[in-house]
């Protein structure tokens, strides 16, 4: 896996509507910790994880379909078990969603 980190002073709308957009390929991923200053997003296609926090913003590429699902489950069970579950990939009847259900991710889909 690889991992690039950066610095980005602005807010996670930047993301929303820009680079993690789904017209970009990706799914925001729900929590109860999601605010201006923090959101997850994720990418089937590009086997990418992005999260933003404060700025500081952390990308995920995995080199395998598995690698990035296990990733995905294991940020689902960090989430649920600090408290900030349940986590929900907000791609459900989207082709995004369905290529997330196709690597075994669809109960975490609405």
């Amino acid at each position: 896996m690889q991992t690039v980190r950066e610095f980005m002073p602005a807010d996670r709308y930047v993301y929303d509507f820009g680079p993690c957009s789904y017209a970009n390929g990706f799914a925001q991923i729900d929590t109860k910790q999601d605010a201006s200053y923090f959101g997850t997003w994720c990418s089937p296609s590009k086997r990418a994880i992005v999260s933003y926090c404060e700025g500081d913003v952390t990308t995920q590429i995995a080199e395998t379909d598995k690698e990035f699902a296990d990733i995905v489950r294991e940020l689902a069970d960090w989430t649920n078990n600090a408290g900030h579950g349940p986590m929900k990939i907000d791609a459900i009847n989207t082709p995004i969603g369905d290529a997330l259900a196709a690597m075994g991710l669809a109960d975490l889909l609405h």
